[in-house]
């Protein structure tokens, strides 16, 4: 997930009326900066979901029990709602008064339930609340049959990171609170209903579910649609449309080795179940990594596995970010940086040879540094205080607006630093397995870690002399680079030379035994480069054979290749590519690519605004921003 910071443009004196206006408004939480709940006075402990899915009117109908521990003496409760009509509020039968703020945009309003008589500390209520979703929630995308690859039957799924949970459902959104629930949905007898919980075999159009593992609120996951599955491995299914089934079972063969790797490293795997639902391309991220149901889009169906750190990925998350998850979203690199990290170093695991396991997984760090490298300097700039690993967002900055390669990308480096510094992976790792049995089911922030890690390796001098305060808190790029291995990146470089060179021919044979990602590297070091003439570029596409490649990382890069050298031949590949492909981390840089080619940029706009419609709410928002559409 790569985001934009609209924080940043915005005149100094919006920002302050804004920040003024939130913080009346009460969203700044000593908790967290984008909640308006109070879970220090009381905290959601159990959920209990019951929704009627109506695909006519684009909502979800029911109601949800929760169960709250309170821990101060408190007349009310505030939970977090966004677009929600309230109809009813209970404790024990009886009515609530209750009261629903106006709206701050982009965060939704406060949700305020009035106690009939003051709760104590230690007492237990069960508070049930009836109400419908709006069908504009941003948390859900509902697909007209055109938008799915059978094109007859509608579809629907949820999106609630990081704080789009409150358009589902009133809750404490906010990932210091994490709580089990149990749901019961019903939807039309021909569609199969999916969540982030153990599922259980429908009956009269109802399907149940269980999480028993405490999760936050943006992991409670929807999806319904007209779905077929196969067994995977022991412990997972494939689920998508039956036009990718045979597609999907094939590219996601491997689950059960990717688990089996992931628990050698970290520990047992608590989930129970490990299923994954391949989305249509609307879909707006690389993954989402939603309890028991990992989220992908329909580009990891490459056909020759080239993107199983895809999905690797979303599996490391059941260890960092769901069973440890960071406590808001000023943290969040320790979700995605500790993922990242982890990523890589069971995807090295695979590989049977030590030095070519550890040559990759160096090579895929340098990967990751290069998208560090255009996203700090090139794009959000070194000054920008998005570009800080822990930024500071209680300036009423959405978490929408931070997100950018920079708690992934700088947040694995710094760990790839401080294994160096503690005495290399073996040490390392140890210290990795400690961290999770220690803050499993916790949600903790960077002091937390930074305190453990310190304690853990309290005989470590050289861990003494790392510079917490500008790793932590200073923008820009990380102070130290780690002694990456170069030499799959050398024959790139030497590549490069030779495509510059008027006086080189090109061929084939250069790239034939390049593996995706070093030919992805290519790509991405020409879109760092002064840009190829029309006539190289095509030349370069046809002799290399880029369209033939099925892999989205190669297809997307080679477009931006097309639109730096302004070769409007391929500009209707361009718009089918953005209006086919939901993924931010693609079509983002490309309209913001667009953006910055006078020459189309009007025809970029049009076409963006002809695709929003039917785009998620998250996708469009920050593509606005960078179109500079008002």
């Amino acid at each position: 997930m790569a985001g934009n910071c609209v924080y940043a443009m915005l005149p100094c004196f919006l920002v302050l009326l804004h920040f003024i206006q939130v913080r009346a408004m009460g969203a700044l939480s000593p908790l967290d900066p984008s909640s308006f709940s109070k879970p220090d006075l009381a905290i959601m402990k159990h959920v209990s979901i019951f929704w009627n899915v109506d695909f006519d009117k684009k909502i979800l109908d029911g109601s949800v029990a929760i169960n709250f521990e309170v821990l101060q003496s408190t007349s009310e409760l505030i939970l977090d709602v966004k677009n929600l009509t309230i109809e009813k509020v209970e404790l024990d039968g009886t009515p609530l008064q209750y009261k629903v703020d106006n709206e701050v945009p982009p965060f939704g309003a406060k949700l305020t339930i009035t106690l009939p008589k003051p709760a104590a500390t230690g007492d237990k209520l069960k508070i049930i609340i009836k109400y419908i979703t709006s069908p504009s929630a941003p948390g859900l995308q509902w697909l007209k049959p055109k938008q799915t690859l059978g094109k007859t039957h509608p579809y629907v799924y949820s999106q609630g990171e990081p704080v789009h949970a409150r358009s589902i459902l009133p809750c404490q959104d906010t990932p210091t609170v994490k709580f089990t629930y149990d749901a019961e949905v019903t939807a039309p007898k021909e569609f199969t209903v999916l969540m982030s919980g153990l599922r259980s075999e429908p009956k009269n159009n109802k399907t149940s579910f269980q999480q028993s593992v405490p999760i936050p609120a943006y992991l409670v996951a929807l999806a319904v649609g007209v779905l077929e599955y196969r067994k995977i491995g022991p412990r997972s299914l494939v689920w998508t449309e039956k036009e990718n089934i045979e597609k999907s079972e094939w590219e996601l063969a491997e689950v059960e080795n990717y688990l089996q790797a992931a628990e050698k490293l970290c520990g047992k795997y608590e989930w129970t179940q490990y299923d994954v639902l391949v989305l249509p391309p609307a879909f707006p991220h690389t993954g989402m990594e939603n309890s028991c149901l990992t989220f992908l889009p329909p580009s990891v169906l490459a056909g020759d596995r080239s993107m199983s750190h895809n999905v690797i990925h979303e599996i490391m998350h059941s260890w960092t970010g769901n069973l440890v998850t960071n406590t808001n979203f000023e943290h969040f690199w320790l979700n995605e940086g500790f993922t990242v990290f982890l990523e890589r170093k069971v995807s090295a695991s695979l590989i049977s040879d030590k030095e070519e396991a550890r040559k990759s997984r160096d090579f895929h760090s340098l990967l990751g540094l290069q998208d560090l490298t255009d996203t700090v300097k090139d794009h959000l700039g070194v000054t920008n205080p998005i570009t800080r690993l822990v930024p500071d967002l209680t300036g009423g900055v959405h978490p929408d607006d931070s997100f950018s390669s920079v708690p992934y990308e700088k947040g694995s480096l710094f760990l790839r630093y401080l294994e160096d510094l503690s005495g290399g992976p073996d040490v390392f790792d140890d210290f990795m397995r400690s961290y999770i049995k220690k803050f499993r089911r916790q949600s903790i922030n960077s002091e937390q870690f930074k305190a453990y890690l310190l304690d853990y390796f309290k005989d470590n001098q050289n861990l003494k002399t790392v510079d917490w305060n500008t790793w932590l808190y200073t923008s820009g790029m990380p102070p130290v680079i780690p002694d990456y291995d170069t030499s799959l990146a050398k024959e790139v470089s030497k590549l490069l030379s030779t495509i510059y060179n008027d006086n080189t021919t090109i061929d084939y044979n250069d790239v034939k035994k390049f593996t995706p990602h070093q030919f992805i590297h290519l790509l991405q070091e020409l879109i760092n480069r002064s840009p190829l003439t029309v006539d190289k570029l095509r030349t370069l596409g046809e002799i290399y054979k880029v369209s033939e490649s099925k892999n989205a990382e190669i297809a997307y890069r080679w477009l931006r290749l097309c639109i730096r050298s302004r070769d409007l031949s391929k500009l209707n590949d361009v718009f089918e590519f953005v209006n086919n492909q939901g993924i931010m981390n693609y079509i983002r840089p490309i309209y913001r690519d667009l953006y910055d080619w006078k020459e189309v940029r009007e025809q970029a706009r049009e076409n963006f605004l002809k695709q929003e419609p039917d785009m998620f709410h998250v996708a469009a928002y920050t593509i606005r921003q960078d179109l500079h559409i008002n």
